[in-house]
Parts: C-alpha cells; structure tokens; sequence
C-alpha cells in the first residue's frame, strides 16, 4: 500500500485522483483549504493545507510515498476567462515550495496536474499555455503556469516530477474505462474523463514511466 498526499483533493481533478487512490487501496491524505467543506471526500484523512508554503508542505508529507497537485486558481475555460489578472509567480511559487517540502520530507515521487490541451489541425495538438495562440484573457494565466513549468524544467532537485496535461474536453460525467494515450507537447484526442485522468496519475505513482517532463494525456 503506499500512501499519498493529494493537493486540492476537493476540485473536480483531486476528487477523481483521491477516489481512484482509495479503490487502489491506498492510503489517501486530503489537502483542502476547509475540510469542513468536504465531508464526502474518500480520504482517510483531511487536512487543511497551502500548496505555497514550503515548511507545511515539508510537514505535511512527510512518511508519504507521493505527492499529487491538483490545485489550480480556475478550473476550467470560463473560470480562466474569469480570473482576470493572476500573480505571475503563483505557479512558481506553488512548484518551488512543493519541490523544497517533498525534498525536506524525502518523499520522491510528484505528480502535477496541468492546463488543458487545446487540438490544432495543422499540427497535431498545441498545448493550452502557448500564449501566443490564446485569447487575451487567458494570456496571464498562460504564462503564469508557463513560468511554472519552466520552474520545475531547470529546477535542481532530487523529486522525480511529471506533469500530466489532459485535453479541454475534461468530462466529470464521463465514465472510467481504465484506459488513455499519452503524448509529449502535443495530443490527437480531445477528451478524456476525469476518472481516467486520475487513473493515469496513479499509474505514474505506482509504476513512474516519465520523469521530469511534461505530457498529454488523452483518450
């Protein structure tokens, strides 16, 4: 069994990651701003906790085997166009206080929950924070999450992370079927569920086939 932390287990991301971490039989940490707001959560236990704080982190984790980061300021495309202006370290500063906390803790293993992909005909896929392809309103959200994964791409630090970016068309109703694609900067599927999203990110815990890189996830 091993045990894991998962960050922002009460979005629509960490709730899939969280369930299919307890029918895996894992042992399942919560994070959340409030328990108090999550009393359905399938976690053995639930915390409150902030993904930017690098000394909670480093307490909070430590004795686990892996870490996720579902934590995002928005959720989807209309909340992205609705966030306005956004800290443009937020991301840097969420990845570098995780990268610090799971180092201090020894835990190896991180996985992150990325934007989503947004599919170009002319060439296969571009993946969401290209700011160059993207509406003005999702521009700082773009190149905040942009200097994030630039952030993990030259960090020096013994955390094994992966990044898995899964297609707009995200569907919470859609059923598991245990089964995905993955792909590298860009994806030639646009949809994928949320619980086989989680399964990928399980997948990557139990047995890691990508290390230090981003990918696409897609059906």
């Amino acid at each position: 069994m091993t045990s894991i932390v998962i960050f922002g287990a009460g979005g629509r991301a960490g709730r899939a990651v969280t369930a299919e971490a307890h029918r895996r039989g894992h042992r399942v940490t919560g994070v959340v701003r409030d328990p108090a707001r999550h009393p359905s959560l399938s976690a053995d236990r639930v915390v409150p906790g902030d993904v930017q704080d690098a000394a909670a982190i480093a307490d909070l984790v430590r004795g686990h085997d892996a870490v996720v980061n579902a934590v995002s300021p928005a959720s989807g495309p209309e909340e992205l166009a609705a966030l306005g202006d956004l800290d443009e370290k937020w991301f840097v500063t969420a990845d570098d206080a995780l990268l610090t906390g799971l180092a201090a803790a020894g835990v190896p293993r991180l996985v992150l929950i990325g934007l989503f992909v947004n599919l170009c005909a002319a060439d296969g896929g571009l993946l969401l924070d290209d700011p160059a392809v993207l509406p003005a309103e999702f521009r700082p959200f773009a190149l905040a999450h942009t200097a994030g994964l630039e952030h993990l791409r030259a960090a020096d630090t013994a955390v094994d992370w992966l990044m898995l970016t899964p297609p707009a068309q995200l569907d919470a109703a859609a059923p598991r079927t245990g089964r995905y694609r993955t792909g590298g900067e860009t994806a030639t599927g646009s949809t994928l569920s949320y619980a086989d999203l989680a399964v990928a990110a399980l997948d990557e815990i139990e047995n890691p086939r990508h290390h230090r890189t981003r990918i696409s996830i897609f059906d």
